[in-house]
């Protein structure tokens, strides 16, 4: 799946970056993949992308977010039956409750047939040990503090893109930025700006 930058050539020209339209588009890819790799979101929003996800605890975390839920955008849950047995398919506020990207196991509500657990015997309130979530997730709009951040390293990549320490010319002598060296870096407080959007790496397990 090929995203999207997450600002676009108008914006950086807006912002005052100069250059062609290929290094433009090359420095806001390479800007965008440095925010996607340290927030492990794809942040830019995708339709009905479908994942299998290690279940085994009560509270089953969606990897990517916000959570997307409307009538276009429905969510489907099932849980994965080992050993050939019948996957079996989780209701909203039935099965689990959701509360931002956390879908919440319930309790047995056909006594003493089934219970909430995977397999059968399992104990009760609990996921199977895989499920497979389709869901969409990200924004329709990238927020305005990722887009700048973003703007900045692609701004950063376009003023240096030789990768070059200094430029000496007869008396005039520039000295780059380290930032700027080997491609553009995020700074500390681009770090610090970009921990809210953040999914911490022990969160979630993928199948």
């Amino acid at each position: 799946m090929t995203l999207p930058p997450l600002a676009t050539a108008a914006d950086l020209a807006a912002a005052g970056a100069t250059g062609s339209s290929d290094a433009m588009d090359l420095a806001l890819r390479r800007a965008s993949a440095r925010v996607r790799r340290f927030t492990r979101q794809d942040i830019t929003f995708v339709s009905g992308e479908t994942v299998e996800l290690a279940g085994g605890e009560r509270v089953l975390r969606l990897p990517q977010y916000p959570l997307v839920v409307d009538d276009g955008n429905p969510l489907t849950v099932v849980e994965v039956a080992d050993f050939g047995g019948t996957d079996w398919t989780a209701v909203e506020d039935r099965d689990y409750s959701r509360l931002g990207n956390e879908l919440t196991r319930g309790y047995p509500w056909q006594a003493p047939s089934r219970l909430m657990g995977w397999p059968w015997c399992g104990p009760s309130g609990v996921w199977a040990p895989k499920v497979r979530v389709t869901y969409s997730h990200g924004y329709d709009e990238v927020p305005d503090d990722i887009v700048d951040i973003v703007l900045d390293l692609a701004t950063m990549n376009l003023t240096n893109p030789g990768n070059l320490r200094e430029v000496a010319i007869d008396d005039y002598r520039q000295v780059y930025a380290s930032e700027t060296i080997g491609g553009a870096r995020l700074s500390r407080e681009h770090k610090a700006d970009l921990r809210a959007y953040r999914r911490p790496s022990f969160s979630v397990a993928l199948r």
